[in-house]
């Protein structure tokens, strides 16, 4: 009787375990079913929708929805305003990304080191995160205009000629890209302020007994091989960053002049509100977000074999 008890005792442990662990499993369900449906409401269908659009003739007020398959998308390839737009936006990002990384780093570097003041720079330079682009674009036209601009009277003052920052084609485009590397190496301090934080003191002394006195060696030596995986995930964020520029372009030179800033974003922007052409604009974005998935798909394996953790 007593094996048969504790056979029974047991059983029913068992089913109370399981019952308990199907409770939880429910509970966990229903904690993640909000955001679950806000994840499906805001991204996914409306991505779905997206490239659905991008195979039709679809253009706003239309009441059908004509299938053209990939029309869209040859259309693209071979228009010369797609092709220009694409071409400044990676010239753009190959601006801003080694510019804003690099001097990122080097801040950051800088502003560790220091004990009283480090605060203080902290704020200086992640000011510019948090402000709003639009408004700090709209302070920059003012600063680089070219008659009552403090930059252009400035280069008066030491001498050198002045010039048309956003009116010039061949400078329009450089200029919003020091704007963008002004905006992202508050974001990229920060990050790296953080990985430096985490590398172990110890290291630094034993190098220091090893004879590795200099700063450069032990950055060389130490902190550069350990910075791996902040520095590839700063790399990959600045990239998706500097590849969706549109603000500043917006604000400051709205393409102009003569397409010379026209960027990706900002040509989708006009085929789909200002043209209306919603089928085009929404190829033209399925467009954008595969070079998006692409570009950090590769930078991601690339870089992944090159870092230690």
């Amino acid at each position: 009787m007593s094996a048969l008890a504790m056979t029974g005792g047991g059983r029913m442990l068992r089913r109370s375990g399981g019952r308990q662990a199907f409770i939880e499993k429910l509970n966990g369900m229903a904690f993640c079913l909000p955001a679950t449906i806000l994840l499906l409401v805001t991204c996914l269908v409306p991505l779905c929708v997206l490239v659905i659009i991008s195979f039709t003739r679809y253009e706003l007020g239309d009441l059908d929805i004509r299938f053209v398959g990939l029309a869209n998308f040859s259309k693209a390839l071979g228009d010369p305003v797609f092709r220009r737009s694409l071409f400044n936006t990676l010239l753009y990002m190959a601006i801003v990304l080694p510019g804003s990384v690099i001097l990122g780093l080097l801040v950051a570097v800088l502003v560790h080191g220091r004990k009283r003041t480090r605060s203080f720079y902290e704020i200086v330079y992640f000011l510019p995160v948090t402000s709003t682009l639009i408004a700090m674009a709209t302070v920059w036209q003012f600063l680089l205009h070219p008659k009552i601009g403090p930059i252009n009277a400035f280069l008066q003052l030491v001498g050198l000629p002045q010039h048309a920052f956003l009116s010039d084609p061949a400078l329009a485009l450089p200029t919003l890209a020091v704007v963008g590397m002004w905006q992202l190496i508050g974001f990229n301090m920060v990050l790296f302020l953080a990985g430096l934080s985490a590398i172990p003191r110890d290291l630094y002394e034993a190098a220091e007994v090893d004879g590795c006195a200099s700063a450069v060696d032990r950055f060389l030596t130490i902190t550069w091989p350990l910075l791996g995986p902040t520095m590839m995930f700063v790399i990959v964020t600045t990239s998706i960053t500097a590849f969706k520029i549109f603000d500043t372009v917006a604000v400051m030179t709205r393409g102009g002049p003569m397409g010379s800033s026209e960027v990706l974003l900002y040509a989708v922007y006009l085929e789909g509100f200002q043209y209306f052409h919603t089928a085009y604009a929404a190829a033209l974005t399925v467009i954008f977000l595969a070079f998006i998935v692409v570009f950090a798909v590769i930078q991601t394996f690339v870089l992944e074999r090159r870092v230690h953790y």
